[in-house]
Order: structure tokens, then sequence, then C-alpha cells
């Protein structure tokens, strides 16, 4: 393996500091108007105060980003797309997959979660997830947002309103894509233990979206699933569409095993499902996706490799046999388990201890070249101070349906800061007046 530190950095030249830049160091008023936000959550969630039950749930504070990181974000999800539909890139993703079948490849997969860092260089992408949380949660509080720092030239986020019709024309697309003209009547949002879910109130929203949309839908713990005639039931419901939260990705978990065996028998349409994971979010699919020879040897074109180089930070795989070198590189490395999730087992490798790295060796485990997370300053408490951001993009069919960030503090995002939490991105090109 070639050191990270031979490694090209692609579009190294640094980006002029823009109109958004200075509004994230220095707008610390605050956008969110939390009583309309309320009254958004408290009708969608059966009463329940998420603003008092999660109080790091939504950020007081918007982002600012510029149309040109905006375009660049659009770019590289764009290529990724044209990417994945390369013959050759599904047969190599799916040989280091479990063994899954091809079952549900026709569908696009729901709320496909893009997560970048804002570097100087532009927009890098972290990673990829496929049952990304907080689109709904999202597109109530980009609703409930007011212009401040005399921005008043910035257009406000989408309104809640559109961007829910799109989010259940999405589903509705998902279910075409598989039965065609059959009529959906019944879908089922799947999680383990849902009700103690963090993100269980936006389960209530999808719910709430479903029922508004003529459908029934039954929030429920993958246990409470039976295959009988080949026809997954729930709840004495038939099960047309499962909106799949589950982070087993492959269904192999004893308590999934009646969603896995309707959907390798093709008796329900599941979105996501293990098919989106091992053509997007296996963590080793970013080996691939930023390396220029194995994208070329695919057949990509050049205009997708020069994209996806400078916007995806090198990746390797761990092995033991690149362990010295690794090591050695540490410092510039971020070691992520090429299944995981949530920031889970994570670990920055300055922070490195040597028994960790044992661990690290001993699993399956890839490291990726670390871009710092940009900041936002905020006020806490009237104390101005800064938090790191990150960016989702909720995408589907290759398209950004919607952008969101989180603010926090610590080695990875977490809904515990102070300050923090999902944030609105306001695109930012005009001068404040």
């Amino acid at each position: 393996m070639a050191s990270i530190n031979d490694v090209p950095d692609h579009g190294s030249e640094p980006v002029s500091d823009s109109i958004a830049d200075r509004l994230n160091r220095s707008c610390f008023c605050k956008t969110l108007d939390r009583t309309q936000l309320h009254t958004f959550l408290q009708t969608d969630t059966l009463n329940q105060d998420v603003l008092a039950t999660h109080p790091q749930l939504f950020s007081n504070t918007s982002v600012f980003i510029s149309p040109l990181h905006a375009e660049q974000m659009r770019h590289i999800i764009g290529a990724i797309a044209q990417v994945v539909k390369l013959s050759g890139y599904e047969r190599q993703v799916l040989e280091q997959a479990p063994n899954i079948g091809t079952n549900g490849m026709e569908t696009e997969g729901v709320f496909m979660g893009y997560d970048f860092h804002m570097s100087e260089q532009g927009p890098k992408l972290i990673e990829i997830n496929t049952n990304a949380g907080g689109a709904l949660l999202n597109a109530a509080l980009a609703n409930a947002q007011v212009k401040c720092c005399r921005v008043e030239n910035i257009p406000l986020p989408l309104l809640k309103t559109d961007i829910e019709a799109e989010f259940m024309a999405m589903f509705l697309h998902e279910w075409a894509l598989q039965r065609e003209d059959k009529p959906l009547k019944v879908i089922a949002i799947i999680d383990e233990n849902p009700k103690q879910q963090f993100l269980y109130p936006e389960f209530v929203m999808a719910q709430r979206l479903f029922e508004k949309a003529g459908l029934t839908a039954v929030i429920a713990d993958p246990s409470e699933l039976e295959l009988i005639d080949g026809k997954l039931q729930c709840q004495n419901q038939i099960i047309d569409l499962v909106y799949n939260r589950l982070t087993d990705f492959t269904l192999e978990q004893k308590e999934n095993l009646a969603l896995r065996q309707a959907f390798e028998t093709n008796g329900v349409v599941v979105t996501p499902n293990p098919y989106h994971h091992a053509l997007y979010a296996n963590k080793r699919n970013l080996i691939l996706l930023s390396d220029g020879y194995a994208l070329a040897h695919l057949g990509a074109n050049e205009g997708d490799i020069a994209i996806l180089q400078a916007g995806i930070p090198a990746t390797y795989r761990v092995t033991n046999e690149n362990a010295t070198e690794l090591w050695q590189d540490r410092k510039q490395l971020f070691f992520k388990p090429a299944a995981g999730f949530g920031s889970r087992a994570t670990y920055r490798g300055d922070k490195l201890t040597k028994r960790v790295w044992n661990e690290i060796l001993k699993g399956d485990y890839v490291a990726q070249k670390i871009v710092m997370p940009s900041k936002r300053g905020i006020l806490v408490d009237g104390q101005e101070t800064t938090l790191k951001m990150d960016l989702r993009a909720y995408v589907y069919a290759g398209e950004i349906q919607l952008l969101a960030a989180r603010l926090y503090q610590g080695q990875t995002t977490n809904f515990r800061t102070e300050g923090g939490g999902f944030a609105p991105v306001f695109i930012a090109d005009l001068a404040p007046d």
C-alpha cells in the first residue's frame, strides 16, 4: 500500500472565504421558532413534547453553505450514482457482502444519507448510510425557521409541506418499482424495540404521513412479524411494504428471520434493504470509490473519477499486511468498522492505544484519511462558542431531497451537546444587507 502521504490531494487549492463561511463564524442569532416547531411536532407525535424529551435534538441556529459547495455535493452524489450502475462495481461489492441475493435491486432505497465534512477544499464525503434517520424531523425543523443576521436575501430551506409530499411519492415509487400497478395498502415501520429508539417520534411522523395518504401504517418490532403462506403479517395485517429502520443491515439476526425470508422470497417490498446496504453503505466501498485506478478499471468515466477522488478521502482496508504502515500514519487516519453505524467503535488515529489497535486488527476495519469537521459559531447561555458540524444530504435515486446539519462536540456526532443537534441548511450566495 502506498503511504497516505503519497496519495494526491485533489482539489488542494483552498476555496475563497465565502459569505457562508463568514456567517458560520460570526452569525450568532437564533433562527428556530420553537413555538412553531412544537406545534408541528405535537400534531405529528400524538401530543408527545419532543422538545422536552429530546432537549438537544434541535439546535436553535442554522448552518450556511455556499452554492459552490452545494453543487459539489450534488456532483459527488451524482458520480456515485453513475459508478454503482457499472456491472463490475456491483459484482465486486456483492462478492464481499453476505449472501443476500439480489432481490430488491429494482428499488432505490428510501432516505439514503450522504454525510459530509466541509473542508477548505470543499465537501468531503465521509460515509453513506442506508437507513439515515432524521429526514422527517428536519423537514419540520426547516419549516420553523426565521431569518436573521440581515440575510433576508438568502432563501429559507424547503417548506415541510413540499418535502413531505416528495417523501410520500418516494415510498409510492419504491412500491411501483417492484409491484407496478398493484394497490399499496399496508406499510410497517420496523425497528428493534421501536418505542425505545431515540428517534421514535419520527416513526410516528412517518406513520402519520402514510395515514394521510390513505394507507394503514403500523410501527413494530421485527419479532412481531410472521411469514404465513408466503405473506408477511404483523398485528393481524398483511404487510405490503416495510420501511426498514433496523441496523441489522443483512437481516441475519434470528429476530429478523421472518423479514429476511419474506424479503428473499419477494413476499414483501423492503426499503432500504440488504442489497442497498451492500451497494452503497458498506464502508469497504469507500476504498473502491476513492481509488481512481480501480474506478478506471471498472469503466468509470474520467469526469466521475476526478469528482470522486476530489470528494472522497482516501480509504484503505486494515490488514495485517499493512498494519505497520497504518500504525505509522495513524495520526492522519480515522478507523471505522466496515459494517458499523452510528459512530460506534470508531477511533481517531491520534487517540489510539496499542490495546485498541490490536482489537482493530482482529476486526473488519477501514482506515480513512481524516477530514476535520468545520465549525459553527453559536451562543450557549449568552456566551459565544463554537461547535463542530457535519452535513447530511438525504438522497433518493441519486437526487438530493433535503440538506441538514448536525452540530456537536466530541469525537463524533451526538445529540448530547448543549446548543447542538439538527440544524437547517441555508444556501448563502448574497452578501448580508
